[in-house]
């Protein structure tokens, strides 16, 4: 790694940057049926800067997880947040003929965002030329995380069970998985009628990634409990991290934004937690040099109020 990559990842240790951010940013995307708004942010100095792609959960949009976009964008990462199809703010009709396959279409967001990097950086300010291209990470909340895990290697299995096509992505190094739902085997009567999508096969995931989870997270979308989100940790092959927290819901602590309704367990150091974790996390990922993670991990496992880490 150049000198430069290593001054920059030290550079996200320190105290938080000036951010600039932007949107919408329209990628066109033909087929879809509507253009591509999506946000970017990033510090306002530095170069050789990773980036994160995130993926919203059910029905949010490019404004949402401030908590985490901005943060990760102040220590050190190119933050870009796609409005996908589901998006609230899209209004699409249940019955409209995209439906069915809003799934794929996220997955493919974010493939197009992935290919038309260069052109997002020179859609901000100051931003042309800053990009480290071969430091990339996904990241996704609910079934955002579904959408990020696909580009780590998460296939969606068939009615016979079968996993589907490989839309994994050599560009991404690593991913943050938060509240991803679990496997198939054990979804509502609602969700498998209606969810078809909600198979996953983690066999193949082989990305490294952190999965987070809330030991209190119960799902009207499955008839098991809150284990069902580390089925990707435990199924998935070894370099994963899987971190629980204590008392969390789906919200896990309110990452969807500050004081937003569908956040049933407002935990502000819940939030700081994540935010802590997840950056170490990426920027060792990115940046093997960086002991961030390693010194986060080991806090945290010398027994922590808010969770527990485990790793494979």
């Amino acid at each position: 790694m150049s000198h430069s990559k290593t001054a920059n990842a030290q550079e996200l240790a320190g105290p938080p940057a000036m951010v600039v951010s932007a949107k919408p940013v329209v990628l066109a995307a033909a087929g879809r049926g509507e253009d591509l708004q999506v946000r970017v942010s990033a510090p306002a100095t530095g170069g050789d800067l990773p980036v994160i792609v995130f993926s919203h959960g059910f029905g949010w949009s490019m404004n949402g997880y401030a908590p985490l976009a901005d943060h990760w964008a102040a220590h050190g990462f190119v933050v870009i947040q796609p409005t996908h199809l589901d998006s609230r703010t899209l209004g699409l009709p249940a019955e409209d003929p995209r439906t069915p396959q809003i799934w794929r279409l996220r997955i493919e967001d974010i493939t197009r965002v992935l290919d038309e990097l260069d052109g997002l950086a020179a859609s901000v300010p100051g931003l042309a030329g800053r990009l480290d291209r071969s430091r990339i990470a996904v990241a996704g909340h609910s079934w955002g995380a579904q959408t990020a895990s696909a580009l780590l290697g998460a296939r969606v299995r068939d009615s016979d069970g079968v996993p589907g096509e490989d839309m994994s992505d050599p560009r991404v190094k690593a991913g943050v998985l938060l509240a991803l739902p679990g496997l198939g085997d054990d979804l509502t009567p609602f969700a498998a009628e209606h969810l078809p999508f909600m198979r996953p096969s983690f066999d193949t995931m082989t990305t490294p990634a952190l999965i987070v989870a809330g030991d209190r997270d119960d799902s009207a979308l499955t008839t098991r409990g809150p284990d069902w989100f580390t089925d990707a940790y435990t199924y998935s092959p070894g370099d994963k991290s899987l971190l629980t927290l204590f008392e969390a819901e789906h919200s896990l602590g309110g990452i969807p934004g500050y004081e937003v309704a569908e956040t049933t367990d407002e935990s502000p150091a819940r939030v700081a937690l994540i935010q802590q974790l997840t950056t170490a996390f990426l920027r060792s990922a990115l940046c093997p040099e960086d002991t961030a993670w390693k010194a986060a991990a080991a806090a945290l496992e010398e027994g922590h109020p808010l969770g527990n880490l485990r790793h494979k």
